[in-house]
């Protein structure tokens, strides 16, 4: 129930509770099977705010080097060597 004259004194606001969730979904799913969801909410917040920011450090990283990557291997297309001969009948 939310209070007519704003938030409360006590309880978090709705964005605060959807970035938490968020948080905690992140470290959950991109940690590979390393933490469950209650080892991650019952973390402190220094420690779950460093684990997340590392995991997005990482994930950064990947994708730029994977960008990288792509940009300096350009796939060589193979061709046969063959040299067409546009002449037709009608024009000789």
């Amino acid at each position: 129930m939310t209070c007519p004259l704003g938030s409360t004194f006590f309880g978090l606001t709705s964005e605060y509770r959807l970035s938490v969730f968020n948080n905690i979904h992140d470290i959950v799913y991109y940690g590979n099977g390393g933490f469950s969801w209650t080892e991650v909410y019952n973390m402190p917040i220094w420690l779950r705010k460093f684990t997340f920011n590392k995991i997005k450090e990482t994930l950064q990283a990947t994708a730029e080097a994977n960008q990288q990557s792509t940009k300096s291997s350009k796939p060589k297309i193979a061709r046969p060597n063959i040299k067409p001969n546009y002449s037709t009948k009608a024009s000789e």
